[in-house]
């Protein structure tokens, strides 16, 4: 087996707010056997994957780089909000809120895995996290979402409410499958 040098990937970051609530919310689709659980002494074995699940189509790398030390501080401090959402009993997708910001939360990270994409769930499960954003009282709800994202992402977050504020261009180090299996079952 050859080995190929890896290469940063070009990606344009789309920055989107949202100013006011909601003034509706979108019903959960019907016969779903679905709970969303707020996450509290999360396991790092079990965040990593979350978001390896959840993102490894999507290229997530950020916090599955983070050393042990780090992502233990990180899950543990008052402002991260994580909610895991089940569906049939097994894990389906997490969103997780970042609140450290001054009159603003963040959406960090929002996604399903893929076994429930496809079953009527984003919407849904888009209003909960806004929802939930919106339970912290700031004065605005933000997310980010970039060019390796699902290509329905950024039209579902426009229809749900968020306005783009600003675009950036940055370069990603992709994660290999060694380092992202090494990563995942530390």
């Amino acid at each position: 087996m050859g080995s190929k040098a890896r290469k940063p990937v070009e990606v344009t970051v789309t920055y989107l707010e949202m100013t006011e609530r909601p003034a509706r919310h979108v019903p959960l689709p019907l016969n779903r056997h679905v709970a969303l659980l707020a996450a509290t002494n999360t396991p790092l074995h079990f965040y990593r994957y979350l978001q390896d699940r959840v993102g490894r189509d999507w290229t997530w790398v950020n916090a599955l780089r983070l050393s042990d030390e780090a992502l233990v501080e990180r899950l543990a401090s008052p402002n991260c909000d994580l909610r895991v959402l089940y569906l049939d009993g097994v894990p389906a997708g997490f969103f997780e809120l970042k609140l450290d910001l001054p009159a603003e939360v963040e959406i960090a990270y929002f996604g399903l895995m893929e076994h429930a994409a496809g079953q009527g769930l984003g919407r849904w499960f888009l209003s909960a996290a806004i929802d939930a954003a919106w339970e912290h009282d700031p004065a605005k709800v933000t997310l980010q979402t970039c060019t390796l994202d699902h290509p329905a992402a950024l039209p579902l977050y426009q229809k749900m409410g968020f306005a783009p504020v600003k675009q950036a261009k940055e370069r990603l180090m992709p994660l290999s499958k060694s380092e992202r299996a090494a990563i995942v079952m530390r």
